[in-house]
């Protein structure tokens, strides 16, 4: 069974010797991508105080790893978010009524290639919410560029919706690498974008964030689910 790597910045004290403090509550994300959204994740979990999340919220990055690196297809990457909610259930790592497992994934698989996109977001529960975006997460990614929304998502989005490759990417890889010179997929600092979050929770409330017309509109609801946690306020 592989192992469970956690990455979180719960609890980086100067000191050994201060007081440790649980969480109140615990956000767990898996993603389908290997590289861009551990970029990104990474980045979000590391600058959380700054970005304004509540000191006593703990985000944790699951990262997958041996036989379950290359898990992408949707099914199988929301099984293996369930299998993981259990063993850290087991650990006492995740407590039923308090935490949450969120997932991401893309939407462009559903348009052709993968059928019953109902049947999957029907398995959502209080505690397993599903971070969607249409095609990509670089969709997502691109929302946090000052006015990307009017300057490149609107007047590509005829293209952006068809999802056609330019050259060896689709459009938002495109237009997310020459807004910021950056691939997406191997350069680890496409992940500072998470400064900019604030930019992505406004221009995101502009396009569909909800699963109707999910795979006929731009759509992210990514930036909801992180304003959410921003906005958590205590007790609960």
């Amino acid at each position: 069974m592989p192992p469970i790597i956690l990455h979180s910045n719960w609890n980086q004290r100067p000191s050994d010797f201060e007081k440790t403090v649980e969480p109140l509550r615990k956000y767990f994300f898996i993603c389908e991508g290997a590289n861009t959204e551990s970029f990104y994740f990474k980045k979000l979990i590391s600058i959380k105080k700054e970005i304004g999340i509540h000191s006593l919220i703990d985000l944790v990055f699951i990262e997958k790893t041996e036989e379950d690196k290359d898990i992408s297809y949707p099914q199988k990457l929301v099984n293996f978010a369930k299998n993981e909610r259990d063993k850290l259930i087991e650990l006492g790592k995740f407590e039923k009524n308090r935490d949450f497992m969120i997932i991401t994934f893309d939407l462009d698989i559903f348009k052709n290639k993968v059928k019953n996109l109902d049947e999957l977001l029907i398995q959502q529960d209080e505690h397993l919410v599903f971070g969607i975006a249409y095609p990509s997460f670089e969709l997502f990614l691109l929302l946090h560029i000052d006015n990307s929304l009017n300057d490149i998502i609107l007047p590509n989005k005829s293209i952006i919706i068809a999802n056609e490759k330019i050259g060896s990417q689709r459009p938002c890889q495109v237009f997310l690498r020459e807004a910021t010179g950056k691939n997406s997929k191997t350069n680890d600092t496409i992940g500072d974008l998470a400064y900019h979050i604030d930019t992505a929770i406004y221009q995101e409330k502009l396009i569909n964030q909800q699963t109707c017309k999910c795979l006929e509109e731009v759509t992210s609801n990514i930036a909801l689910i992180i304003e959410k946690i921003k906005n958590e306020k205590f007790p609960f």
